[in-house]
C-alpha cells in the first residue's frame, strides 16, 4: 500500500510455502486475497512478491505473466518488490545454510537475479520503483579466497549492468539490495561499505553502481549484530550506499539464564538456521553458527574454586551476558519472560525513516518463520497473523507521520 512521502509497504511473500508458480500463485488467491480484505479493503494492496527459480521460469511465459498482470488490476494489487534471497525451496524441508546457494560466485544467481528483474519490469505500476533483495554475496564459509570474493563482485556487477538496460529500455527505476547477514560475507556496516568501496575502485566513476546496487536494511539482522540503526543507517548512506529496500523484522532476544536456555529449546527447529551472537557485560561478543550449537557450548570459565564463589560468578554471568538470535518473531508479539525482542531497533529504523523518508521508500514485512513459531507466538492462522503485524506496523507509522 502506499503510505505518506510516497512509501510503499507490503508483507514478503516467502511466508507461505511455494515453489512452483501454480503453488506461488494459490497462496495470493488464498491468503493475499484475504489479508487484503482485512487491512485495506478498498485501496490497492501491495505483494512482496518471492519467487523461486521454478516459479520465475514459470512466470516469464506471456501467457502465465498476463493472466497474471490481468489478476493484479482485477483484484486491485500490486507488485514492487520481489525477493529474490532463497533461490530454491523454502519450507518444509532442511534449508540451513542451503538458502545461500547458489551464491554470487555462480551463474546461476546471475541468471535468477536478472530474470525476476525481467519479471519485475512488467509487473510495476507506472510512476513506481521496484527493488529486488537478495543475499550479501555468500556465506562465509564457501568462499575465503580473495579470488573468490572478486568473482562475486564480478557477478553481482554484471547484473548491474543487466538491471540498468532493463531501466534504460522501460523507464523504470529498478535497484537491487543486498542484504547484510550474521556469518554472510557481508554481515555488519563495516563489511558492506569495505565491499561498496571494492566495488567502485573497479568501476570507477560510474553512476549505475550508486543508481541500482543498494542495502536491503533487515532490522533483525543488524540488530544481531548489535548494531544501533541511528549509526548504522547514517553510516551507510554518508557513504552513498543507497538503501534500497528496509525489512521490518524483529529479532529473539535473552539473559542466557538456565530457564532461558532451556525454553529456548522450542526454537531449534531443523529448517532454518538460527544464527546466535551473545555479549557480555565487558562488550566481548562470541558468535554461534547456529541455535543448538549455542545451547550446546554454553560454559562459563569461572577461576575460583569457592563453591559460594562460583554460584555467584555463574548468576552474574548469566543475569549480565544477553544473546542475540536470528529467529524473526512477530512484529506484534509483546515481550513473554524469559523472551525479549529487538523491536526497540525496528523503532529506531522508523525514527530515522521519519527524518530522511527520501532515502527509502519500500517497506516489507518479513516474519518468514510461520511455520516454526512456538504456539505461543501463533495466531488462529496466517491470515490474522499478518493482519496483527499490519496493524501494529501502520500504528507506528502513523505516530512518525508516515502513514
Amino acid at each position: 500500500m502506499q503510505l505518506n512521502h510516497s512509501l510503499q509497504l507490503a508483507y514478503c511473500t516467502n511466508i507461505h510455502r511455494g515453489e512452483t508458480w501454480l503453488e506461488t500463485f494459490a497462496s495470493l488467491q488464498n491468503y493475499a486475497l484475504a489479508i487484503r480484505e482485512k487491512v485495506c479493503p478498498k485501496k490497492p494492496f501491495a505483494i512482496g512478491l518471492r519467487l523461486a527459480e521454478r516459479a520465475a521460469v514459470e512466470l516469464s511465459d506471456p501467457g502465465t505473466r498476463l493472466a497474471f498482470q490481468r489478476w493484479l488490476g482485477k483484484n486491485g494489487c500490486y507488485v514492487f518488490t520481489i525477493n529474490g534471497f532463497p533461490y530454491g525451496q523454502f519450507h518444509g524441508t532442511r534449508v540451513k545454510e542451503q538458502v545461500y546457494r547458489p551464491d554470487w560466485s555462480a551463474p546461476e544467481r546471475v541468471a535468477y537475479t536478472n530474470l525476476l528483474f525481467d519479471l519485475l519490469a512488467e509487473l510495476l505500476p507506472a510512476g513506481i520503483a521496484g527493488s529486488v533483495s537478495t543475499l550479501p554475496g555468500s556465506f562465509k564459509e564457501f568462499h575465503p579466497s580473495a579470488e573468490s570474493q572478486k568473482a562475486i563482485r564480478q557477478n553481482i556487477w554484471h547484473t548491474v549492468e543487466h538491471i540498468a538496460r532493463i531501466s534504460e529500455k522501460t523507464g523504470r527505476k529498478l535497484h537491487l539490495g543486498l542484504e547484510p547477514e550474521p556469518l554472510c560475507l557481508l554481515e555488519n556496516s563495516a563489511e558492506t561499505i569495505l565491499f561498496f568501496e571494492q566495488l567502485r575502485d573497479e568501476h570507477p566513476r560510474d553512476p549505475r553502481l550508486a543508481e541500482h546496487l543498494g542495502v536491503n536494511y533487515d532490522c533483525c539482522h543488524f540488530a544481531v549484530e548489535f548494531e544501533e540503526p541511528q549509526t548504522a543507517l547514517p553510516r551507510l548512506v554518508n557513504h552513498g550506499i543507497k538503501i534500497s529496500k528496509i525489512h521490518l523484522s524483529s529479532a529473539l532476544k535473552v539473559s542466557p539464564t538456565p530457564e532461558a536456555r532451556e525454553a529456548l529449546k522450542k526454537f531449534s527447529d531443523d529448517v532454518y538456521l538460527h544464527q546466535v551472537i551473545a555479549r557480555d557485560e565487558n562488550g566481548k561478543r562470541t558468535t554461534y553458527r547456529d541455535l543448538p550449537e549455542a545451547l550446546a557450548s554454553f560454559k562459563f570459565q569461572v577461576s575460583s574454586v569457592q563453591p559460594k564463589r562460583l554460584e555467584t560468578e555463574h548468576l552474574k554471568l548469566e543475569t549480565s551476558a544477553e544473546w542475540r538470535i536470528h529467529f524473526h518473531v512477530p512484529l506484534h508479539a509483546p515481550a513473554t519472560p524469559p523472551f525479549e525482542n529487538t523491536s526497540d531497533h525496528l523503532l529506531g529504523t522508523l525514527d530515522w525513516l521519519a527524518e530522511n523518508p527520501q532515502r527509502c521508500s519500500h517497506l516489507e514485512m518479513e516474519t518468514y518463520t510461520w511455520e516454526v513459531l512456538p504456539p505461543e507466538l501463533k495466531a488462529q492462522s496466517v491470515v490474522d497473523q499478518l493482519a496483527a503485524e499490519y496493524g501494529w506496523t501502520l500504528a507506528r507509522l502513523k505516530a512518525r507521520w508516515l502513514a
